[in-house]
């Protein structure tokens, strides 16, 4: 972008910056249009562009219309699939056909959790549902498959690919193979019958997951009730309320959100079913085996002694609490973006810039749309902040990929990358700003790492554009963002009072940097035991309840009993977007604490290092494998000893302290961080 029209840019949105109440400093743009209370201009004659704009998308019929359009142009896809030459052509082709039905699948996916119109999320739903029984369908197309044989077998053909279409062709092979390919006519039939019952199973437990559990009012002490959504007579429970003072409300809370379910208990054990038959159907010893081909750690039994191994350490105590709310004035929603925005700058180059939404464009008035600009090489992609609660919106933090960034044969133009940040924070009052809490604060910046691999991922295919990766390897550039996140050298730039404007005190980083060890090692083992516990649920049948294995594995890997009448597996929705993959977490934490040692410890700042992680890590999506990537930033090999010794190691024993188990909101079984880069039609593989 040049100079000139930066500055144009800057006057249009200079009015920002009268809605937002400072006393001694001003906003930049982006900071002023988070702080400010939604404006839009009412103009009742402008067209309604449709959702993200897509024309179709005006209205929930608009989805069977988009459909169909897509389903139409996969049909000429396949014809061209079929018939044309082995060559580097074959596998465009192939990744034209998986963009025509991704993002119409992966925009779906979104608004099937996110519309507040019910009619919107139905109509999303069964586009979900039909596109994913295409999908399936075509993952077990023997011609299909064969013409992407013809390719992978002539040795000749294959020495003149470059090597991300040499991979993207690899990875290709694998989603047939995966899918039961292999298997005879009637076989086959099966497992994409298994598939699409899966697609209705994974979309009932995610759905129910979120929704609340009630209970009548008269069972509540009254003075209470305020603490809760009412119903009527009924108290309403959407949550487990980590982040209360009250001792009673966050008891109240647990126990009756967690109260067990018999309809989503049927749903999660034939789920659970389902998926090892298929995958013992296709070939593998279980639903773990399968899914874990192509990560990092390849099979179930690499990281089973880094959970022994974790498990087993020396803990020590650490007494070191802090009041989450004595932060929130210095961190306003709007100062947390600036930081990102200045963070970007300085490493990357990267401006976040605010721009408004056209009529019908989004979903929700208070959602902001971001364009993300390089200095030089102009505009990257955009990002969408669903950031605030509301009424039916999931309880969680994640990242929704909208459609994917890829180099477009048919028209010589790079197909911008566009993603979703789903939030629920609360909203601006009359007299402040959104203010976040430290956890908060982590989470965006965690969920704005996911968004920065979508947009500086610039791939020339979709299949492998941005977070489209090895899910071990995906949550690496997001864990990485919280360690900037509690660096006074980054948090000095944007944590200032949204009254007076002065800088939050370097003291006060200090505890807070403190406060992350108290219980540290018990985060480690809370995630252990979820590693654990998914695992569990994807070996072998066990021949007894989720809730038993749950209460058994818990015993084990975690210090804490069981509570009796409680189903925490009923709210652990990453068994959806991550079934058997959960120890994602653990091991991209090790990843990303290695990188930031060796990388970014020394100056958090620092453009060429920011350049070469970049182009070294963030560049290649799913394009390249993982270890390469991690190799060629940290210029080690990293094994298992190195990743476990980055784990960790501080721990309390006495995790329900109150401080810190309101910022640290992941202190035992069910307060499960809320991060993710969730699609169920992440698998949309051709």
């Amino acid at each position: 972008m040049s100079a000139c029209r930066r500055m144009l840019y800057l006057v249009k949105h200079r009015s920002l910056l009268t809605h937002v109440r400072r006393n001694l400093t001003t906003w930049s743009p982006v900071g002023a249009a988070f702080n400010a209370r939604p404006h839009r201009k009412l103009d009742l004659f402008q067209k309604n562009v449709g959702l993200f704009g897509v024309p179709e998308l005006s209205c929930p019929a608009g989805f069977q219309v988009a459909t169909e359009k897509a389903l139409k142009n996969t049909e000429h896809l396949v014809e061209k699939a079929y018939s044309s030459s082995p060559g580097v052509q074959t596998v465009q082709c192939f990744d034209q056909l998986s963009d025509e039905l991704c993002k119409v699948a992966d925009l779906a996916d979104f608004i099937k959790v996110a519309h507040p119109d019910p009619a919107f999320r139905e109509a999303a739903e069964k586009t979900c549902i039909e596109i994913g029984t295409v999908v399936e369908k075509l993952n077990t197309n023997v011609e299909l498959c064969k013409s992407l044989k013809n390719l992978l077998d002539n040795p000749d053909i294959v020495a003149q690919l470059d090597p991300d279409t040499r991979r993207v062709a690899d990875l290709f092979m694998f989603d047939f193979e995966i899918s039961g390919i292999h298997l005879d006519d009637t076989l086959r039939k099966e497992a994409v019958a298994l598939h699409v019952k899966l697609l209705d199973l994974n979309n009932e437990f995610l759905v129910r997951s979120h929704m609340p559990n009630r209970i009548a009012r008269s069972a509540i002490p009254e003075h209470l009730h305020l603490h809760f959504a009412t119903e009527g007579s009924f108290i309403q429970i959407g949550g487990l309320h980590a982040d209360s003072p009250n001792d009673l409300v966050r008891e109240i809370a647990y126990r009756i959100y967690l109260y067990p379910n018999a309809e989503l208990m049927g749903c999660l054990e034939e789920l659970l079913k389902c998926r090892y038959k298929l995958a013992t159907l296709v070939g593998y010893e279980s639903y773990g085996h399968r899914a874990l081909k192509g990560t990092m750690a390849k099979t179930p039994g690499y990281y089973t002694s880094l959970f022994f191994f974790s498990h087993n350490r020396d803990i020590f105590i650490i007494q070191y609490n802090i009041e989450p709310s004595l932060y929130s004035p210095y961190l306003s929603l709007g100062s947390c973006m600036e930081g990102l925005n200045n963070l970007f700058s300085q490493l990357y180059g990267v401006s976040l810039m605010s721009e408004q939404p056209r009529a019908g464009e989004v979903w929700s008035e208070d959602v902001r749309k971001l364009a993300v600009v390089h200095e030089t090489e102009g505009l990257l992609g955009y990002i969408y902040c669903d950031f605030f609660h509301r009424q039916d919106k999931p309880h969680q933090d994640c990242h929704f990929t909208i459609r994917g960034g890829r180099q477009c044969q048919e028209t010589g133009q790079y197909q911008l990358p566009v993603v979703v940040l789903m939030l629920s924070l609360p909203h601006p009052t009359k007299g402040a700003p959104t203010l976040l809490t430290p956890g908060m604060m982590e989470n965006l910046f965690h969920e704005m790492g996911h968004a920065m691999h979508s947009m500086l991922g610039r791939t020339r295919y979709q299949h492998v554009t941005g977070t489209r990766c090895a899910t071990d390897f995906a949550e690496v550039p997001s864990i990485l963002m919280e360690y900037f996140a509690t660096d006074y050298r980054v948090i000095s730039q944007f944590a200032r009072h949204y009254e007076t404007g002065q800088p939050l005190p370097e003291s006060m980083v200090a505890r807070l940097c403190e406060s992350k060890k108290v219980c540290g090692a018990a985060d480690t083992q809370l995630q252990i035991f979820y590693a654990v516990l998914d695992q569990i649920y994807h070996s072998k049948p066990q021949n007894r309840s989720t809730t038993e294995i749950l209460k058994d594995m818990q015993q084990k890997f975690y210090g804490l009993p069981y509570t009796p009448n409680t189903a925490w597996q009923l709210r652990f929705s990453h068994l959806i977007g991550y079934g058997a993959k959960y120890y994602s977490y653990l091991m991209s934490r090790a990843v990303a604490s290695m990188v930031w040692k060796q990388c970014f410890i020394e100056d958090p700042l620092n453009r060429e290092m920011g350049e070469r992680y970049r182009r070294e890590m963030l560049a290649h999506g799913g394009a390249k494998e993982p270890m390469l990537m991690v190799e060629g930033m940290s210029n080690l090999f990293a094994t298992n000893t190195d990743r476990i010794s980055c784990l960790p190691t501080n721990i309390c024993k006495a995790p329900f302290c109150a401080n810190s188990l309101r910022f640290r909101h992941s202190s035992y079984p069910g307060f499960l961080p809320d991060y993710g880069v969730v699609s169920p039609l992440a698998s949309c593989h051709i």
